[in-house]
């Protein structure tokens, strides 16, 4: 049976201690989410972020700025959120408190669902100190810097060695203790062939409405195509803000046809036991 972590075992004041960090990691914290919201601001930083992922070939067609808001709001209420909530329930963690974590670790990690503002080391501090649905999207984005794949997993080996400046606070945070080196046997075999197979979040299995908006946004491609679909005028975007609620399946991302054809044939079979 596995262990369990600092993050299922310690009482909650010790957890927001270490989350905090001492002067040194608020300081550095700090600054990144000052460069972060900065970052709203330089329009310019945001069109080449865009541009290196359309030369990577993950954005086919690059979507409006009103677009990336909607679709970083459709994000968080129908995946992020969502399949976030329903997984800390099956652990017996409070979703609320969690992200209380998360904010005292590195505020700047829940202030860009989409991560397009956000620097590399913010992308994978994320990727450390949250259990992803898909950590295809997070790979996906940092290989819009030159050095971020190769970072990331300098990055998380220093967390399983216990080395990284953050391991404290992340330790705070990670309920799963066998997930960093799942995240790093993933990076290791996606920087060989980025068609390896991403390690998807135990509470996705035999669940076809979160595989459904996982397929839609767990990947940058999939997730560009569903955002260039939304509306891309002032007035379409607030219809849609206010009277979509639920996740729209006619914008999903579709099922791949091998999936569609195994499906179709074991319906009958699935029929005949019945």
């Amino acid at each position: 049976m596995a262990m369990g972590t600092v993050r299922t075992s310690a009482p909650p004041w010790r957890l927001l201690r270490d989350a905090l960090g001492g002067p040194a990691l608020v300081r550095d914290k700090t600054l990144r989410f000052a460069k972060l919201l900065a970052a709203y601001t330089r329009a310019h930083e945001l069109d080449e972020r865009l541009r290196r992922l359309e030369r990577l070939g993950y954005v086919t067609r690059a979507p409006t700025r009103l677009q990336l808001a909607v679709g970083a709001a459709d994000m968080l209420r129908f995946f992020i959120v969502p399949a976030a909530e329903d997984y800390y329930a099956s652990k017996g963690i409070s979703f609320t408190f969690h992200q209380l974590l998360r904010f005292l670790d590195d505020p700047a990690s829940v202030a860009d669902p989409t991560g397009f503002l956000a620097g590399r080391d913010v992308v994978i501090g994320h990727l450390m100190q949250v259990v992803h649905a898909n950590p295809a999207y997070d790979l996906q984005l940092l290989e819009s810097y030159d050095d971020g794949l190769a970072e990331l997993e300098s990055q998380v080996e220093s967390m399983l060695a216990g080395t990284h400046p953050r391991v404290v606070s992340i330790g705070a945070i990670i309920e799963d203790p066998d997930y960093h080196a799942r995240l790093l046997t993933f990076v290791r075999a996606f920087r060989e062939d980025r068609r390896a197979p991403p390690p998807i979040r135990e509470n996705f299995a035999g669940r076809p409405d979160l595989a459904r908006v996982e397929r839609t946004f767990g990947t940058l491609p999939a997730a560009m195509r569903y955002i260039a679909k939304l509306p891309s005028t002032a007035t379409g975007a607030a219809l849609h803000l206010l009277t979509v609620k639920r996740f729209p399946i006619e914008l999903a991302e579709p099922e791949p046809a091998s999936e569609q054809a195994f499906a179709h044939s074991a319906a009958p079979l699935a029929s005949a036991r019945g």
